[in-house]
């Protein structure tokens, strides 16, 4: 799919060449499971003696006024790099709603100023957003990602989005599911009270709603468990409806937690639960495989390539609180079921999820990104 391998002593100048510039909304700090795996991205390279950069396009989620200055700085970062670094690759992270504002902006000077760029999208729906804008804003979009050296999506579906809807050529259009480090071996809990954990956004598109109105159900209150909703969002109106539900004393809601804290989280669990009713591919069923908990969740975008119903986690229904309720009381009650979905989750993981081989995949596209450098007319 890429141009044809370099030569080691190639690959080796041009990756000492082109140092990677991430941007992302939030950087990796605000910027959510997108920010997290960036997260992940750099700590793998400076591991492997490489240096990515991050630029914040935006700043925290809640300082809206300051925004704007976010963006221009990382236009004016670019323009230095353009000057100090010419060969440094741009890897620009990209959703829907105000993030695609952004990278318009952001992408047009990385045209104007000639710079090689990636764009990485991180996205529940895109077509759904695409179809809500404009025609001048869709042809604005289209021309962002044709214009784009390449297009990283996370699935298959995204891939199919920007073949068919935004006319992206296919060759220049690379799957990369999200990957987490390795956590290591998990220790398995014997004889304590399960522990169920959700990590993401709390909102009603992660369906939140559902996962406590099933953690409420009369079959769930008959049993020994507790759980953890780590996320940031409007945290305290879902303490407020756990409470009217009687389930506070069941139920902890701590915000949102930083990739060690979620690690360490993890550790001590036994399910993740992540009801989601629309996702690109969520790094909450990622980390889970990793950890090796017993994974519940939604057949959502990327997620049945990920996921294999009943082998490495299972699916409910989107929206069905009965369903999920009956889910959870299963594994609640059943560890035997339990581990045997945290050992073939966890053996799936090594496999296909690990952060090594989702290194060595982009390595692959920035020295095919090199390779075109050699070739451009007029490239430094």
């Amino acid at each position: 799919m890429l141009t044809k391998a370099l030569t080691d002593g190639n690959q080796i100048a041009a990756r000492n060449a082109a140092t990677v510039r991430h941007y992302v909304s939030g950087g990796c700090e605000n910027g959510g499971g997108i920010g997290r795996l960036v997260g992940y991205i750099c700590g793998t390279a400076k591991e492997e003696g490489r240096k990515h950069l991050v630029t914040d396009t935006r700043g925290p989620r809640w300082s809206v006024a300051t925004s704007p200055l976010h963006l221009l700085g990382a236009v004016l970062v670019m323009v230095k790099d353009r000057i100090v670094a010419p060969q440094r690759i741009h890897h620009i992270h990209v959703a829907g709603r105000g993030s695609t504002s952004r990278k318009l902006i952001l992408t047009q000077a990385a045209r104007l100023l000639g710079c090689f760029h990636v764009l990485h999208l991180h996205d529940y729906d895109y077509a759904s957003d695409f179809a809500a804008r404009s025609p001048r804003q869709q042809l604005l979009i289209r021309r962002m990602f044709q214009d784009a050296d390449y297009v990283v999506v996370l699935g298959q579906r995204d891939r199919t989005t920007l073949a068919t809807l935004l006319g992206v050529d296919e060759r220049r259009i690379v799957v990369a599911h999200n990957c987490v480090p390795d956590p290591g071996v998990r220790n398995v809990r014997v004889g304590e009270v399960p522990l169920i954990v959700f990590l993401g956004r709390l909102s009603e598109r992660k369906g939140v709603k559902e996962l406590l109105l099933a953690l409420s159900h009369p079959i769930m209150k008959e049993l020994r468990w507790r759980a953890v909703l780590a996320g940031d969002g409007p945290v305290e109106d879902y303490r407020r409806q756990a409470a009217a539900m009687a389930l506070s004393d069941l139920v902890e809601m701590p915000g949102w937690l930083d990739a060690n804290q979620a690690r360490a989280l993890c550790a001590r669990a036994d399910i993740l639960v992540l009801p989601s009713h629309a996702e690109g591919m969520a790094m909450a069923v990622v980390e889970g495989l990793a950890h090796g908990l017993a994974v519940v969740t939604t057949c959502v975008g990327a997620h049945d390539e990920a996921i294999s119903d009943g082998e490495t986690g299972i699916f409910v229904p989107v929206g069905d609180e009965d369903a999920l309720a009956a889910t959870l009381a299963k594994l609640v009650t059943d560890p035997e079921i339990r581990n045997r979905l945290s050992s073939k989750g966890r053996a799936h993981y090594l496999n296909h999820f690990s952060m090594k081989a989702y290194m060595r995949s982009l390595e692959k596209l920035y020295d095919a990104i090199s390779a075109q450098r050699q070739t451009r007319v007029g490239a430094p």
